[in-house]
This record gives C-alpha cells, sequence and structure tokens, in this order.
C-alpha cells in the first residue's frame, strides 16, 4: 500500500480526530515544502488552511474533519493550502473519514493535486476570452459608428437640394449624437438658420422658417468665430448660464459649435447641444464630431456645385432661345420650363421668325440626349433649319425637312431628333393658311375659339437621322378667328409614370379648359398643369385674334 501511495502523483495525508497528521506520502511531503518525517505530528487546520486575516488575503476554510463529520466524502477544486514557507498551493482535493480498521475513532484522509499550472492556464484563457470579448465588442461598437456615419452621408448624398439634406442630418443626429441639433448655413457675410432637430416634439418650432429665437450671445460668438475661418468651439455649462435664449429653451448644459468646411470655404456650421441630464460632451463626442462635420461639408459642397452647374445649365439654355417676333394680326407666345432636378442641358427648342415674303415660321423641336453635346447639336439644328428656310422661302415646310435631314446626315448635327415645322400665311379676309410637317413630333394642338381642341394628326413622319432621303409630307388647312395652335415638346405629355396617350388627353382637356387666359398665362398654366417636372418643358403657341 506504501509503494502505491508513494507513486500515485497526488499528495496524500491522513489525520486523527484532533487533526494532527499520522501519516502522509512523499508526494504531500514534496509539495508542501517539508523535509521527509517532518509532516507527521502537524496539526493540518492550523498549518496547511488558511484562516482569517491571513496577509495574502485568501479565503479562510473549514477544517476538513467538519466537512466528513457526517461519514461523507467531500471534494473542491478551489482550496488552498499552505506550504511551510508559508506560499499557497492551488488544489484539488477530496477527503474522506478513515475506515474504522485504521485503529481511530475519527479522522480523515485527504488527497490533493498540484492545480497552480492548470489554474494559471485557466486564468490565461480567461484573460484571453475576456480581451476577446472586449475586443468584439470595440468591434461592433466601431461598425455601428461606421454604419451611422454611412447613414449619415447617405443622407446628404440622396438628394441635391441643400436644405433638404440638412433637415435630414439634423434628424439623424438627435438623440445618437446630441439632444439638440442646428445647422446654420452662411450666407454672404451671415449665416442663416436652414434647419434643426430636438428630442422631444413641441420644444422647437417644425422649421427654423419663422421668426428667430433669441440668441445666445456666446453662441452667436463662437458662430462668428467660426464663420472667419475659427476651428471647433465648446461652450461648457459655466459658459452658458441662464436667460430666455434660444439655448435655455432646449435646456443646453453642453455645446458644441464644428465647421462644416471644404478646403477654405466655410459652408455652415453645426451646433450640437446636450441637456442637463445627458453626460457632457467627450474626447470621442469631438472627434465623432468633427468626422459629421467634414463628411456633412462634403455633402453640402457637392449640393452647392451641382446647383452652380444647374444654373449655368439654364441660363446656356435660355440663352439658346428665341425672341419672338412681332406679328402683325398673330399673338405669338412661348414658355420653356427647365427640368428642376437635374444639371443637364435638355435638347429641348423652340424658334419662331418671319420669312422675306411676311409669312411666320414656327418651330418645336428635341435633339436626343440631355447634356451639354446635345444643345450644342440642337444649336446647329437650329440654325440650319433657320438658314434653310429662309434660303428658300418658297419652299413647303416638308420639303425644308427633308433639305434638314440631308444636311444633318451630311454634317452630323444631330443623331436623332424631333420637330415640327409650321408656317403662317395671312390672307386678305384675316384667316391665316396654316402648311406643317412633322418629323416623329407629338402632334400639334388645334383649339377653336369656342374651346375644342383637335390634334392636328396628319403629315406626319419619321423622326429626323433616320432615312435622309425620304420624301416628307406637308399638310394645310385654314385657320379662323380666334383659332390657338400649341405646339409642344414630350415632357409635357409624357412621364415615367404616365404614357404619351393619357398625356395628350390631359392636354387636350386643359386646353380646352383654360382657353380663355391670354396666350402667354395658357402656355405657363399648361407647363404647371401637366408638365413632369424631371424633363424640360418647351411651348409655342400662336392665336388669331378674334376681328
Amino acid at each position: 500500500m506504501s509503494g502505491l501511495l508513494e507513486a500515485a502523483g497526488a499528495g496524500v495525508y491522513a489525520v486523527d480526530g484532533d487533526g494532527l497528521v499520522i501519516a502522509c506520502n512523499p508526494w504531500a511531503e514534496l509539495l508542501l515544502g517539508y523535509e521527509p518525517g517532518t509532516l507527521i505530528g502537524v496539526d493540518a487546520h492550523t498549518a496547511l488552511n488558511p484562516h482569517g486575516g491571513n496577509t495574502g488575503g485568501l479565503r479562510e476554510q473549514r477544517p476538513v474533519l467538519q466537512d466528513v463529520a457526517q461519514g461523507k466524502r467531500v471534494s473542491g477544486d478551489r482550496a488552498v493550502l499552505l506550504r511551510a514557507d508559508g506560499t499557497a498551493l492551488p488544489v484539488w482535493w477530496s477527503a474522506a473519514p478513515l475506515p474504522a480498521r485504521s485503529g481511530h475513532s475519527a479522522g480523515a484522509v485527504v488527497v490533493f493535486h498540484d492545480i497552480g499550472d492548470q489554474r494559471e492556464r485557466a486564468d490565461r484563457r480567461a484573460d484571453r476570452y475576456a480581451h476577446s470579448e472586449t475586443m468584439r465588442e470595440q468591434a461592433q461598437y466601431d461598425l455601428a459608428e461606421i454604419t451611422w456615419l454611412g447613414e449619415l452621408t447617405l443622407a446628404m448624398v440622396s438628394t441635391l437640394d441643400a436644405d433638404q439634406a440638412l433637415e435630414r442630418l439634423t434628424r439623424q443626429l438627435v438623440p445618437r449624437l446630441a439632444d439638440t441639433a442646428i445647422i446654420d448655413l452662411t450666407a454672404d457675410s451671415a449665416l442663416r438658420r436652414v434647419a434643426w432637430a430636438h428630442h422631444l416634439p413641441g420644444v422647437l418650432p417644425p422649421t427654423p422658417a419663422g421668426p428667430p429665437l433669441p440668441e445666445h450671445p456666446e453662441h452667436h460668438a463662437a458662430l462668428q468665430h467660426i464663420r472667419r475661418g475659427g476651428a471647433l468651439q465648446h461652450l461648457p455649462a459655466s459658459a452658458i448660464g441662464a436667460g430666455a435664449d434660444l439655448l435655455s429653451l432646449v435646456d443646453a448644459a453642453d455645446v458644441l459649435i464644428a465647421p462644416l468646411r471644404v478646403r477654405t470655404t466655410t459652408l455652415s456650421a453645426l451646433t450640437l447641444i446636450r441637456a442637463a441630464g445627458s453626460p457632457p460632451f467627450n474626447e470621442t463626442d469631438r472627434v465623432l464630431a468633427e468626422e459629421v462635420a467634414r463628411r456633412t461639408a462634403l455633402g453640402l459642397d457637392n449640393a452647392r456645385l451641382h446647383a452652380a452647374k444647374a444654373d449655368i445649365a439654364a441660363t446656356l439654355q435660355r440663352a439658346l432661345l428665341t425672341d419672338l417676333p412681332e406679328v402683325p394680326g398673330l399673338e405669338l407666345a412661348a414658355h420653356y420650363q427647365s427640368a428642376q432636378r437635374t444639371a443637364e442641358v435638355g435638347g429641348d427648342w423652340y424658334d419662331a421668325f418671319t420669312l422675306p415674303d411676311g409669312d411666320t415660321v414656327l418651330v418645336i423641336g428635341d435633339v436626343t440626349g440631355h447634356d451639354i453635346q446635345a444643345a450644342s447639336r440642337m444649336s446647329e439644328l437650329r440654325n440650319m433649319l433657320r438658314a434653310l428656310a429662309v434660303d428658300r422661302p418658297e419652299e413647303e415646310p416638308g420639303q425644308i425637312l427633308q433639305r434638314l435631314d440631308t444636311a444633318q446626315a451630311r454634317l452630323t448635327l444631330a443623331d436623332s431628333a424631333t420637330t415640327i415645322v409650321a408656317r403662317l400665311h395671312p390672307n386678305p379676309d384675316g384667316t391665316w393658311e396654316l402648311s406643317w410637317s412633322a418629323a416623329g413630333h407629338p402632334p400639334p394642338l388645334l383649339m377653336t375659339g369656342n374651346g375644342t381642341g383637335t390634334y392636328l394628326t396628319g403629315p406626319h413622319a419619321m423622326l429626323l437621322g433616320v432615312r435622309p432621303d425620304m420624301r416628307r409630307p406637308t399638310a394645310r388647312m385654314i385657320l379662323p378667328a380666334g383659332a390657338t395652335l400649341i405646339l409642344y415638346t414630350d415632357g409635357l405629355v409624357e412621364s415615367r409614370t404616365q404614357g404619351i396617350d393619357t398625356g395628350m388627353t390631359r392636354l387636350r382637356q386643359q386646353a380646352d379648359t383654360h382657353h380663355h387666359l391670354a396666350l402667354h398665362r395658357l402656355c405657363v398654366q399648361l407647363a404647371d398643369d401637366l408638365g413632369d417636372t424631371r424633363d424640360d418643358i418647351t411651348l409655342i403657341a400662336a392665336r388669331i385674334p378674334e376681328p
């Protein structure tokens, strides 16, 4: 039996009813740091178990004899035995009562293993797990931040209306980053408040468009500092105070004002406010606020550049349109409305000019494409048509269009285009003779004096650029006094949500309803009621006055 105890690889010792060690194996002496034979007679509970108030802060342990008093085996994996030098030995242990044949009325046998290395490895695993959990939580936080910043960027780039984009932005900043968010846009030498949001409904008006709220002097000074090129400003609670102003209204306790700046140009200022019940801004919040400001400035700059490009495009387009001539006995009007949500220059045009014999030519057309090149080709095609009509004033509209188709094919004026050429000739009796030819264009609308509309669906042929050698017909009719002729482009009758047949029906109905309006007002009314704002809308109309 003693040989088994020596080879067991575990410490074994036995105590009698008084807790004195009466037997042990060499492993017990080795693990506990006792010289051979010196462990016998030691009071195990006093010498081997930590007691309350020990210098190592170890947990006090119950005497083994108390645990086995009921004659049961007990064990544990979080115990500590004290070595001879007082150091702690983490152990797994098991204890059982001494058998009756041992000659002792009470006592216990304790078997223990050194689990210091195992516990150290477990602690290292726990530390690694805790570190990995911390890293995972940090990664999730970073991902949430990136996702949120992406949503802010999307809010800015999903519309080219700067005020609308900033309004969306403030709603996303509250309450994620602040309790109140305010944006002031640079306008000339001042700042214009364009958007705000508050975490509680009803505290602020829906928009800042109404009468301005009293400004806090420190906030106003910070905004002016930023407008002049200053960096991020911070107003702590001590600088805010109380008063009848905007900051007091939103219960401001901590304020950040970040510049929205691109290169050296300050576009706007972003004010972030936290109320008294929220934690103050920390360094992480400041870094995040500056990143939000940077992204917002880029989106705002993009909208600003697009608006400038749209203004240039609209100016260019309008410069290519024609001033209407003064024609005795004939009322002329035209209306052009550029697409509101695009910076593209359309290929729509209208034209009106008189021929040497006194006849008046009306033209409406649309070149394929929506870019600067389309506008350039439109200008070339318009000028070529003018030259061909004036060069041979005796030719009918169909002949002019045939020569224009041939010329544009040879000179590559345009890939394709639709157009109508209409010629008005005054008769001695006060009527006017209309001759016209259409190349792939929606038909003219003729309104009689009593407001009845009819589409002139006669001499229609293919659009220009398909078959340059084809013959193009010309139709004629007499226009009585009070008649109104309306030429238009497809932006008036066709859209992504409406087919051209439905659009033409609506145009005739609206023209019937508003035929009593002055001619220019009629063109504007039709464009407002029917036009698709995503496309250019062009109309030119002629009315023969009542006698």
